[in-house]
């Protein structure tokens, strides 16, 4: 039971400070880039945090007993040894993991949108409109468990090299944080071209944010196509510096 609960103390820990590594960089790039975009937002910053916290804790249990179980026990299907599969199967396993992810992800977050469960739980993410870098992260406790407990299960079910699974926490950690920054840091030949029309960033994400519907998914936009919630990119206005920011709400 002691190697458990260390296990999910050093996750914890691990996951808490990458999130306040990776959002305070992007709050750092956001404030050489369009200074005062976070000017007044201060106080609701310091809520943002305290709750990514929160929830770096609530991520953090699970992902320590997977880690224990991994080790001590053999219990999941992640693997060291490259030669265990085909060569081909390590971006396989990428892409199996972002799909997978984000179909939950899409399915909870719209069930999280229900007026009911919109009021318990999810409105506390939505108190951060504009979004800022910090508010990736920003969930109440119900809403970090439903994030926490998806890679872990996955692991259990799906092969993935330990080195994959390090790239999808990756792209995880930089499309949460980005798609809140409240900008959009990806040149708009990308968002407005043929690769725009699937994937979603920072454009398409705060118009979820704005409206507060659609455009419910993490990484791709194929789930919102399918069935009817896609609501199109958000306004962005182009801003001093550089790169595009949030147009006035």
């Amino acid at each position: 039971m002691a190697a458990i609960i260390f296990s999910a103390l050093a996750m914890t820990l691990i996951v808490g400070v990458r999130y306040l590594l990776s959002s305070g960089v992007f709050a750092f790039v956001t404030k050489l880039r369009h200074p005062g975009l976070y000017r007044g937002l201060e106080a609701r910053i310091w809520r943002e945090i305290g709750w990514s916290l929160a929830s770096a804790a609530i991520y953090g249990i699970p992902a320590g007993i997977v880690a224990w179980g991994w080790q001590a026990r053999g219990w999941t299907r992640l693997y060291t040894d490259v030669d265990a599969f085909p060569l081909w199967y390590l971006p396989v396993s990428l892409l199996a993991y972002l799909i997978l992810h984000d179909t939950w992800f899409y399915w909870t977050h719209r069930w999280m949108h229900r007026p009911r469960w919109f009021r318990i739980v999810h409105a506390v993410h939505h108190q951060s409109r504009p979004p800022t870098a910090w508010a990736a992260m920003s969930f109440h406790p119900i809403e970090a468990i439903t994030g926490a407990v998806v890679i872990p299960a996955l692991l259990f079910v799906v092969p993935i090299h330990v080195a994959v699974l390090g790239l999808v926490l990756a792209i995880m950690t930089l499309m949460g944080v980005a798609n809140h920054m409240g900008w959009e840091m990806f040149p708009r030949a990308l968002v407005h071209g043929p690769a725009g029309d699937w994937l979603i960033t920072a454009t398409h994400h705060d118009q979820h944010h704005t409206a507060y519907r659609g455009n419910y998914g993490l990484y791709f936009r194929f789930w919102d196509k399918a069935w009817g919630t896609d609501i199109g990119l958000g306004r962005f206005a182009p801003a001093a510096g550089g790169g595009e920011r949030a147009a006035d709400r």
